[in-house]
């Protein structure tokens, strides 16, 4: 298992992430003929290679140069391919790549059925889903200030997209739902059992099973070279190695912390739309990323591990 990082770097780590989370809506500006669901399907298919490229990576750097086993495991201990990995982690692992395609899909899914604006304030519950499931799982107190940091950081959200906010699209609702609930779940699954099991390979399980899901509504595939072209970008840079550094992120944070630094995709994403495809950005928008970014920055100052005491020195008599 890798080192375990800092708690500040660990949160600077996922906030990297939300950072390359937040940057699917400016490509997907610059589409041409891929819709949603082969939007999903060619993202999914290419942070599936990407997360090849990973774990093959991750094994050569726990092979030594001595060869393998005589049971074909290499002597580091990773197992010897991809497949091998997968099984590796048991139920866990794949019920954690279950929650992965979950999120991948249903996102996308959601914006088909209902608007951006009701999609977006349904996510933001996810800090506190993750926070009442952690309580429940794994017994990890949630202090005062961070409550008030997660009521803070979704009315923030909700100020961001109240104009467009509406009743219409119930039922994309309750499939964008499905979204915190799944990263919720995935976020106490990845702390409680990461410290034994490599959960890594759950994000290809998770890439693989979307493919599955969404290659039927996608058919028949029109995206064009360059759809192909950004997609793979996304499919890289937007979704494996962010969900990949993550689940390293995760080992050094609690749950409702995790769900909480999430939400800067959220706040990142009309400013890289803004700023790469000349989008408006409405004043309630700056003001409740401001929010947010708050709520994160004064949860992040009460969390803060205090220093010990300097202890007095002793006078000799």
């Amino acid at each position: 298992m890798p080192r375990e990082l800092s708690h500040r770097n660990a949160a600077l780590l996922l906030a990297f992430c939300a950072l390359c989370w937040s940057i699917a809506g400016v490509f997907t500006r610059h589409l041409e003929r891929a819709d949603s669901f082969e939007v999903t399907f060619w993202r999914s298919f290419f942070c599936a290679i990407a997360m090849l490229a990973i774990l093959g990576w991750q094994r050569r750097r726990a092979r030594p140069t001595n060869g393998t086993a005589p049971d074909g495991m290499p002597r580091g201990g990773a197992p010897a391919g991809p497949l091998a990995a997968i099984v590796a982690m048991g139920w866990p692992g794949l019920f954690s790549g279950l929650m992965w395609s979950i999120m991948f899909t249903c996102f996308m899914v959601a914006l088909t059925r209902t608007s951006v604006a009701n999609t977006l304030l349904v996510l933001s519950v996810s800090p506190l889903f993750a926070a009442l499931l952690g309580r429940a799982v794994l017994g990890t107190r949630v202090s005062p200030m961070t409550w008030a940091a997660i009521v803070l950081a979704g009315f923030g959200i909700w100020w961001m997209v109240r104009d467009g906010v509406s009743t219409d699209g119930l039922a994309g609702m309750l499939i964008a739902l499905a979204v915190p609930v799944a990263a919720a779940i995935n976020i106490v699954t990845l702390k409680k059992l990461q410290a034994d099991v490599d959960l890594a390979p759950a994000v290809l399980v998770g890439a693989l099973l979307s493919c599955l899901f969404t290659l039927p509504l996608a058919w028949p595939l029109q995206a064009t070279g360059n759809d192909l072209a950004i997609l793979a970008l996304l499919g890289v840079f937007q979704l494996g190695v962010p969900c990949f550094l993550m689940i390293r992120a995760t080992r050094s944070l609690a749950s409702h912390e995790v769900a909480l630094i999430a939400l800067l995709e959220v706040v990142f994403g009309p400013v890289w739309a803004w700023l790469g495809a000349g989008e408006a950005m409405p004043a309630a928008t700056i003001q409740g990323g401001l929010v947010v970014i708050a709520a994160l920055v004064g949860n992040a100052l009460a969390s803060r591990p205090q220093a010990p005491p300097a202890t007095a020195a002793r006078i000799p008599a």
